[in-house]
């Protein structure tokens, strides 16, 4: 199924999990923010949130410093 990740359409399995995208594409587990169809999922629910076709991601990572 055909998803948005930062921008970007991706192919990526129908039963793919938001977990899984994330590996696939080598977003780290730590220092990100991860938001689904525009709300953030908790880093404990990224293995059980399963995805719908034209989902949208946006990682957002941690910057340190001002």
């Amino acid at each position: 199924m055909l998803i948005v990740i930062n921008g970007e359409a991706r192919q990526v399995a129908a039963d793919a999990t938001l977990a899984a995208v994330l590996q696939e594409f080598g977003v780290p587990e730590r220092g990100v923010a991860v938001a689904l169809d525009g709300a953030v999922v908790p880093r404990v629910l990224w293995p059980d949130t399963g995805l719908r076709p034209d989902a949208t991601i946006e990682v957002l990572t941690a910057v340190q410093g001002g």
